[in-house]
């Protein structure tokens, strides 16, 4: 059996923008306290909330660098290395890997993708060139690629491709993805709104956005099912389902209703990067107003 990563919550924690457009490190360092504060099991760095993919090299080492050291072991760091281009990924990896991470998230190749054969040599080569822990990371509405479960069978006989965070939305996959590699391969689900099926299927917990803005309560959601109490987590994500999905947080392209949501909250994290913009008006209004039913903004 392969050690778990982590066991819980993981918040994909937003990146704050200064006015300028530069990295907000301050912001960033409150944020990553108040996380742990309330209860996050791991902070993911550089992740698609994130928006890594806006990134230049020297941000991208600097914020992975930035959140080790501020985490300062306190709970596990996963920094976001994945790239369409093998031999960059595996370059940023053992940057990644020097800077103290505990571990990688991977996500697939995208833009030029490539074949199920492809995917098992690209994760090999990166999962060979480092030590650290791997999570590969599934989610083709954004990369066009879908890792079959067959292939993350093959995948999970290396030693350190220990997980996959799965955004693939299809439970049936998922359900498969469990049987087939059982504990050679953790779950993580990769949908807020499906945190509770898929934990239900052995899942060890979620890769969160809506952590970014309810840490305590979505890191209880998810002790309840590590506690095998399934009736009372699926009544507390009921709670919170409108705001987790296309009706709050995904009411436009993620990262950009967080960000806002958090900015409503006063963290000031700033606007996404070009070429994301902020939403219309009328659906923060729908944002705010779903904030104010949980008591999140007065």
């Amino acid at each position: 059996m392969k050690k778990t990563i982590f066991t819980g919550a993981g918040v994909a924690i937003v990146t704050p923008m200064n006015a300028d457009g530069s990295i907000n490190f301050d912001k960033l360092g409150e944020l990553i306290d108040w996380q742990i504060e309330e209860g996050t099991d791991a902070i993911i760095i550089c992740g698609t909330t994130g928006e890594s993919a806006t990134m230049i090299d020297e941000e991208h080492i600097d914020c992975i660098d930035y959140a080790v050291k501020r985490v300062a072991h306190r709970v596990p760091v996963i920094a976001g290395t994945g790239s369409n281009h093998t031999d960059y990924a595996v370059g940023l990896s053992k940057k990644a890997q020097l800077l103290g991470a505990d571990a990688l998230l991977l996500v697939t190749p995208y833009y030029n993708k490539t074949s199920q054969k492809g995917l098992i040599t690209h994760y090999t080569t990166i999962a060979n060139a480092v030590d650290l822990p791997i999570i590969l990371y599934n989610v083709p509405s954004r990369t066009g690629v879908n890792i079959l479960p067959e292939t993350l069978k093959e995948l999970s006989k290396i030693d350190n491709i220990v997980a996959v965070k799965e955004a693939t939305g299809n439970i049936s996959q998922i359900a498969r993805v469990a049987a087939l590699c059982g504990d050679d391969l953790d779950i993580y689900s990769g949908n807020d709104d499906q945190i509770v099926p898929i934990m239900a299927l052995g899942g060890k917990g979620v890769i969160s956005v809506l952590s970014n803005c309810m840490p305590k309560e979505t890191h209880e959601i998810t002790q309840l099912c590590l506690d095998n109490k399934f009736p009372e987590a699926q009544a507390r994500m009921n709670k919170v389902l409108e705001f987790a999905n296309s009706n709050g947080l995904f009411c436009d392209v993620n990262p950009i209703p967080v960000k806002e949501a958090l900015n409503i909250m006063g963290w000031d994290v700033g606007e996404c990067r070009l070429p994301l913009v902020r939403m219309d008006d009328d659906k923060i209004a729908k944002l705010k107003a779903k904030m104010q039913e949980l008591g999140l903004v007065k």
